[in-house]
């Protein structure tokens, strides 16, 4: 099967390692997940690969998403690059493959890294391509060197202390969806007063109204957890409506927070 939108969430692997990597897989998509969210960089691709084939469920039932690293943006590297993460995965394509960072200090132009990219689509090493931590700017200028409806998401940091409203609202009136990582700010929801005096109201925990929040926004969340039960109350967060004045409150709480902030990232609109 091919998937012609990204599934609605998203099981974040950022962090995990080893068995904890291969379990947490397992047992996301045992609780329903369709959609593994890893990276070159997180050095898991081999235990999320695992995950998926211990857990019986059909890769072409499988969002797959991998992420090329800012050191194989050359062209030829990239190629061979994705051919290592495939090894790795276990699979023979990934349904997403994104630039994980554009170039820092545009080292390599974007023209040969996406237009790399794009070979690799028509290699059949992904079925779609994307980007990750592009600006307003940057994602202009891959339009222009894609062109229209090929760019399948950009993948930025979004949760209730950084909405990202510039970006988020720019890219989707582009037509281009948006994925939200670290939609709980590494826990730091679970300690807000603001979430915590919504989820009483609606017998939740302020982790499932901070992807609530951002599922609400059009914005694929991708939470990260090893733990099932935690997996579960992410997905089940997904059947929470929150109301004009909640989403409005949870809105107020940006205060330019970013915890993904290397040296070499763009700068920020």
């Amino acid at each position: 099967m091919s998937f012609s939108v990204l599934p609605r969430i998203g099981m974040g692997t950022f962090r995990l390692k080893g068995d904890d990597a291969r379990e947490a897989v397992k047992s996301a998509l045992s609780l329903g997940y369709r959609h593994i969210d890893t990276a070159q960089m997180y050095d898991n691709e081999a235990e999320v690969g695992d995950g998926i084939v211990s857990s019986g469920i059909p890769r072409r039932e499988i969002f797959l998403t991998t992420k090329i690293w800012h050191d194989q943006l050359h062209a030829s590297d990239l190629i061979n690059s994705l051919h290592d993460s495939l090894a790795r995965l276990k699979t023979d394509h990934v349904d997403l493959a994104l630039i994980h960072w554009p170039s820092p200090g545009d080292d390599v132009p974007m023209a040969e890294y996406l237009g790399a990219l794009r070979d690799a689509q028509r290699e059949g090493l992904a079925d779609h391509i994307g980007i990750s931590n592009f600006t307003c700017a940057q994602m202009d200028q891959a339009r222009d060197i894609l062109g229209d409806a090929t760019i399948f998401t950009n993948q930025v940091e979004v949760h209730p202390f950084l909405n990202n409203r510039t970006v988020v609202e720019y890219a989707q009136a582009l037509g281009i969806k948006v994925t939200g990582y670290m939609p709980l700010a590494v826990g730091k929801v679970m300690g807000d007063d603001t979430l915590n005096r919504i989820s009483k109201q609606h017998n939740a925990s302020p982790a499932q109204i901070a992807i609530a929040w951002v599922v609400a926004r059009g914005v694929v969340p991708t939470p990260s957890s090893t733990r099932p039960n935690h997996q579960k109350a992410n997905l089940d967060a997904l059947e929470i409506r929150l109301s004009n004045e909640e989403i409005a409150a949870i809105d107020a709480l940006d205060r330019g927070e970013r915890i993904a902030n290397p040296g070499f990232a763009p700068q920020w609109d």
